[in-house]
């Protein structure tokens, strides 16, 4: 079939999708259905029980749900606490937390040597899987050579749909471990095929932390400063872990339940992840500052900023979307304590990559755009900056490329992953399966001579 032909019949079916396949939006109020899984108020629908985080965002006063100050919780401790006590210590915390979201407590010295050890000890690729894997057929998209990766590892592992909880628990300490290592020579492989760039391929380094490892991988010097590996871990801890129903945790829990591998498991949460609604926000975030930077000629200028805003939110500017990126949060209202806990260390890390100007821009929107939403928009609860709109901020001065921002959430969040798909092993639930009404209507059957 002709090329012309081809587009044709698609335009065709397309035709077919639009017109039959949506459903009335009266029916899901007909019917009662929660959207999203959320209800008219925005919370969701409560589908499960975990220990693994809390997310607080309101209280309940005379059973009326009045928004608070956000709060995030890693096995009952609150994540401000964590932070403080790492960075405090100026030493590196991403392992500890992983430790913590696995096995529900902080690790002592000899618990932490024991677990960094044996992260270093897996810290490695099969011999030649750089080369037949993440070397061949090298995509476009990060987020699908990491998820092409974890899906061939299946075929390294000498017992991979083994579910039980202690081979589930070396097959993700594994994947943590291995994690930085794919979406690094992931990187690599994509320059170097698509953009011409020199291939470097540079095993980790043994004593360094997973943060320290990913830049010394990463830079073609593999050279670093001290408070640039400090500001990555932290954004590793910041991502580790978000409670059961973010969209890639709730994945986790769903594939999970039907009793599949670790590995398609994780592909499947790596799929949800790529999603720009979920883990490819912050370069949203970045693209828009990049073009507002263009539009906008005083950063001091609050009335010149509002206006530029306005027409973000009116449809005008940018990628006519109606959205201001990296502001509000399907959870959080009156703030996001992973931004809070990042700007405290952002405007640090612009004076020293001397980027002290859009670092103004950015707390300028920061502060405006809740005010601008609030008034232009009908509102069920407030919004704030989200961990998005600082985040790609803070790799753009780290020299990232933004074709990583996303795999670095998922070197974060494959922590998360694990330790929910270990609590529903654990637990042995049901398959989860909820229920979808139908709404079609009923047609009689025409043989094909007659129709």
């Amino acid at each position: 079939m002709a090329n012309a032909e081809t587009k044709d019949l698609i335009k065709k079916y397309t035709g077919m999708v639009t017109q039959d396949g949506v459903i009335d939006n009266e029916l899901y109020v007909k019917y009662d259905v929660k959207r999203g899984l959320r209800d008219v108020s925005g919370k969701g629908v409560l589908v499960g029980l975990t220990e693994i985080s809390e997310i607080v965002s309101y209280i309940i006063e005379d059973g009326d749900y009045i928004p608070c100050e956000g709060k995030l919780f890693y096995r009952g401790i609150n994540i401000e606490k964590l932070v403080d006590g790492f960075m405090g210590e100026n030493r590196f915390g991403f392992e500890e937390v992983c430790f913590l979201l696995l096995f529900g407590h902080l690790p002592n010295r000899q618990e932490f040597s024991e677990f960094q050890s044996l992260l270093e000890e897996n810290a490695v690729l099969p011999e030649p899987f750089v080369r037949d894997t993440i070397m061949t057929a090298t995509s476009k998209d990060m987020m699908n050579s990491l998820a092409k990766s974890v899906l061939t590892l299946y075929a390294y592992d000498d017992n991979p749909d083994d579910i039980s909880i202690s081979n589930v628990i070396r097959q993700s300490i594994s994947l943590m471990a291995q994690f930085p290592l794919m979406a690094v020579y992931g990187y690599h492989s994509y320059a170097h095929y698509h953009n011409n760039d020199s291939l470097v391929i540079r095993p980790p380094k043994q004593g360094l932390s997973i943060a320290e490892n990913i830049l010394y991988m990463l830079r073609p010097d593999a050279k670093y400063t001290q408070f640039e590996a400090q500001i990555l871990d932290l954004a590793l801890v910041l991502h580790a872990e978000h409670g059961g129903g973010n969209n890639s945790s709730f994945t986790t829990h769903v594939v999970s339940s039907s009793h599949t591998d670790t590995y398609s498991s994780v592909a499947a949460s790596l799929g949800s992840l790529k999603g720009p609604r979920h883990g490819g926000a912050n370069i949203k975030v970045v693209q828009m500052f990049r073009d507002m930077q263009e539009k906008i000629s005083d950063y001091n200028d609050d009335a010149e900023i509002t206006a530029h805003l306005e027409k973000l939110l009116n449809k005008e500017a940018f990628d006519k979307s109606g959205l201001i990126y990296g502001i509000g949060h399907a959870v959080y209202s009156l703030s996001d304590p992973r931004a809070l806990i990042f700007r405290r260390f952002v405007q640090r890390l612009a004076e020293e990559k001397n980027r002290q100007k859009e670092y103004l821009l950015y707390s300028k929107v920061e502060y405006l755009a809740p005010q601008i939403i609030g008034r232009l928009r009908k509102m069920y609860k407030g919004v704030s900056a989200n961990i998005d709109f600082y985040s790609g901020f803070v790799y753009s001065m780290l020299d990232l490329p933004e074709e990583l921002f996303t795999p670095l959430f998922a070197v974060a969040r494959i922590a998360g992953w694990s330790a929910h798909r270990l609590e529903e092993l654990a637990n042995n639930g049901k398959i989860i399966r909820p229920a979808y009404k139908s709404v079609s209507k009923q047609k009689s059957y025409t043989p094909l001579e007659g129709r």
